[in-house]
């Protein structure tokens, strides 16, 4: 493209605070995925026990809030007028109290125990987790703000949008949360005493309460620590960055106002409806970890330790689930340079949609049984191919929500980075809370909750470590006659690959091209240096 840059002079960020940019945005997402994937996907469910049904509730019930809270944050955020500009004040000050929310989250008490008060350990859970999606919303609207204010280049805003996804991407390392816990249990055991119990299916066990209360010990003790290390690096974000291009509103509104701008900005519109269609995609890293800890690892993740084929198994759906999400976001900004950005858009819902059907028609090919090598292999290939699909897709919406706040400063001149930003974040959790909803449908339709989900655990400890009074070694691929199993394959197969066949429909005919677009921005940035030499 010879259009900006090659006639006026670009007004962008160094390398430095593109350094300290994404190490803030790998830092926050640490943070994310320590919620996403510990406490909602596992904490909740399978170490405090909550029914499947409350923690969708609670979940879905946030994300209804975000409806409300997020365009509010984002009215916020652009009326903001400090020394440090409008997104790097929330950047610098808000981690540390994001990081101290994130560890009061699991602090409760367990849903199953004898005499426990249910209504409060609910209670907390909910309030817990709601207080703390408001202040994350605090940090994350700024967060992806700041993109379109620390340059008017559209190559380096491209390029710095889809860093900072592989970055987020990065931050996918939070889901350790979930596997660091049994590798360091053992520095809290011996302080309870056990409790006799029995177990479905045959098996006999002992219920040890010291387990389980080790286990969420160990649970507090990983989340202090990498929320720390997290909170750190995220703060780099608001220390190093500058907001280089004007961002102050013109006029002032009210959210009422803002609800209206992001409704009566078609493009942005047509991208919210299709965010909010494709919802289900979230599926996959709701489901992805306890998907891998319990069918492969019979939710025991020291097994690989002392299985060099089982390691490579799970390295190769690891490796699928991430690596195909890494290179779709390392390759998307280059994407952007050749083709329309409706058409990479919507290609990579059409044709994502594919390996995420033939994920569950593999499943049922094969009887319920993927754990053998081949079949490991092909399994993974077909999910980087889903996951490269959704990694795709996440630059894009980012890219093409950026282009929108240069659209609606165009038309109507005011420059909403916030609020724009907040639909994205609006997106991303109203998706995780109908994500949730489906999958709470799912496991309660085929029993997998509170009570169950304890007896089941109870089973594979015994399977695993005693072969208990010579019983076959029951996996979990097998409990229930492997209803469990395939409730988990198709929640990131079905619902995934119809959300985003459908999600195309609103964005067939994308109300900005990229000539139209490219044309905005070359006559935005030539005014702003006009004014500035004025």
């Amino acid at each position: 493209m010879e259009n900006v840059a090659s006639k006026i002079s670009k007004n962008t960020y160094t390398k430095k605070e593109m350094f300290g940019y994404l190490t803030g945005m790998f830092g926050q997402n640490v943070i994310y995925q320590i919620i996403a994937v510990g406490l909602i996907s596992y904490y909740f469910q399978f170490v405090l026990f909550i029914p499947v049904q409350i923690i969708s509730a609670i979940t879905f019930a946030a994300r209804i809030w975000d409806a409300f809270n997020d365009p509010m944050m984002g009215t916020i955020v652009d009326k903001t007028n400090s020394k440090w500009g409008k997104c790097r004040p929330y950047l610098i000050f808000f981690p540390i109290i994001i990081s101290v929310m994130t560890v009061l989250c699991f602090i409760n008490g367990r849903y199953t125990d004898p005499g426990a008060n249910k209504t409060l350990v609910v209670a907390w859970a909910a309030a817990s987790y709601i207080i703390w999606g408001m202040l994350f919303t605090v940090c994350d609207i700024p967060l992806w703000g700041i993109t379109s204010l620390m340059t008017d280049d559209e190559e380096d805003r491209s390029k710095i949008i889809g860093l900072a996804r592989i970055a987020a991407g990065f931050g996918g390392v939070g889901i350790l949360v979930q596997f660091i816990p049994d590798m360091v249990k053992g520095l809290f055991e011996g302080k309870y005493n056990a409790k006799i119990g029995t177990m479905v299916n045959g098996f006999k066990y002992t219920s040890n309460m010291a387990e389980n209360d080790t286990k969420r010990a160990a649970w507090i003790f990983t989340v202090i620590v990498m929320t720390v290390i997290a909170a750190a690096l995220f703060e780099i974000a608001g220390l190093v960055t500058r907001e280089r291009v004007p961002g102050q509103e013109k006029e002032k509104r009210n959210i009422i106002d803002n609800f209206k701008t992001m409704w009566n900005c078609k493009p942005f519109r047509q991208i919210l409806i299709s965010g909010i269609i494709r919802s289900p995609l979230q599926l996959l890293m709701l489901v992805a970890m306890p998907f891998m800890m319990f069918y492969y690892l019979d939710n025991d993740f020291n097994r690989v330790f002392g299985d060099v084929s089982l390691l490579l198994k799970v390295a190769i759906i690891g490796i699928a689930v991430f690596g195909g999400q890494f290179v779709a976001m390392g390759i998307t900004p280059s994407l952007v340079k050749k083709y329309e950005n409706k058409t990479i858009y919507n290609f990579y819902s059409i044709v994502g949609a594919v390996p995420f059907a033939l994920i569950f028609v593999l499943y049922l090919l094969a009887k319920g049984d993927l754990t053998s090598l081949p079949m490991v292999i092909v399994t993974g290939v077909l999910l980087a191919l889903a996951a490269a699909a959704m990694g795709g897709i996440n630059v894009m919406q980012s890219i093409m929500i950026a282009d929108c706040v240069d659209y609606e400063e165009y038309h109507n001149g005011n420059r909403p980075d916030g609020v724009f930003f907040s639909g994205q974040s609006f997106l991303t959790k109203l998706s995780g809370g109908i994500a949730a909803l489906i999958q709470g449908g799912v496991y309660a339709f085929v029993g997998f909750s509170d009570d169950v989900v304890k007896d089941v655990e109870a089973a594979l400890k015994v399977a695993i470590k005693h072969n208990f009074d010579g019983e076959k070694y029951l996996h979990f691929y097998q409990m229930n006659d492997g209803k469990y199993a395939m409730a988990m394959f198709f929640l990131i197969s079905i619902p995934i690959a119809v959300g985003m066949l459908l999600s195309v429909i609103p964005t067939k005919n994308y109300a900005m091209s990229d000539a139209e677009h490219e044309k905005i921005l070359e006559e935005l940035v030539t005014k702003r240096e006009t004014e500035v030499k004025s």
